[in-house]
């Protein structure tokens, strides 16, 4: 039975066999002697994105005893890859990927108009935008939509839909489905603010199944 650590573009957490590119976290919100999760979906503003493997070789067991103290520790969250953790609301880790958090942070203060942006304060502006921190969808027209970055995802007749190359790439946790025509109207997925810093020149990982159009 897939542990429940696999994490949609909506930011909801599902049980499925396959696990992604990256893995991150948003605090302890699993038990570990049940290896499930909790009723609560947070316990940090700070959601982030880290490498699989981490460059000094620590291992963890999903959903375990992961802290020095022995209690549960971070609670293991699974992504299919960096668009999908970015339009469930996450952001790099300063930590394990320093130089994609540096990235990330330069163009969110340069797709937001901000100066120098401690990491908190993205955490605090991505919170009010995170769809299952509680944020409303925006609803995009057709012109809204094409004026989106490659990276942004939008909801449209329950499908969520990637853009790469002027092309809507249907998501699923196995990948990408064949490149479409954009819809005529449909919901943002990814924060607002981290389309502005997709905008401003960020550029995720994809999953290999997303190949140009």
């Amino acid at each position: 039975m897939p542990l429940q650590n696999r994490v949609d573009p909506l930011g909801h957490i599902h049980a499925v066999a396959a696990r992604g590119l990256f893995t991150g976290n948003r605090g302890v919100i699993h038990d570990p002697l049940a290896k499930a999760l909790l009723t609560r979906r947070w316990t940090t503003k700070a959601w982030i994105v880290c490498a699989l493997d981490h460059p000094r070789g620590c291992r963890r067991e999903p959903m375990g005893r992961n802290a020095p103290s022995g209690a549960a520790g971070w609670t293991e969250l699974f992504f299919l890859d960096e668009a999908t953790a970015l339009a469930a609301g996450h952001r790099p880790c300063f930590y394990c990927r320093r130089a994609a958090a540096e990235a990330f942070r330069r163009c969110f203060a340069a797709g937001n108009r901000l100066g120098h942006v401690p990491a908190p304060d993205i955490d605090s502006v991505l919170h009010r935008q995170r769809h299952a921190a509680g944020a409303a969808l925006p609803t995009l027209d057709a012109q809204a939509i094409g004026a989106l970055p490659d990276g942004a995802m939008i909801e449209a007749g329950g499908r969520i839909l990637a853009l790469h190359a002027g092309r809507a790439r249907p998501w699923s946790f196995g990948g990408y489905g064949p490149p479409q025509a954009l819809p005529p109207g449909a919901r943002l997925v990814t924060p607002a603010a981290t389309v502005a810093a997709l905008g401003a020149g960020f550029s995720p990982v994809w999953h290999p199944t997303l190949t140009p159009a």
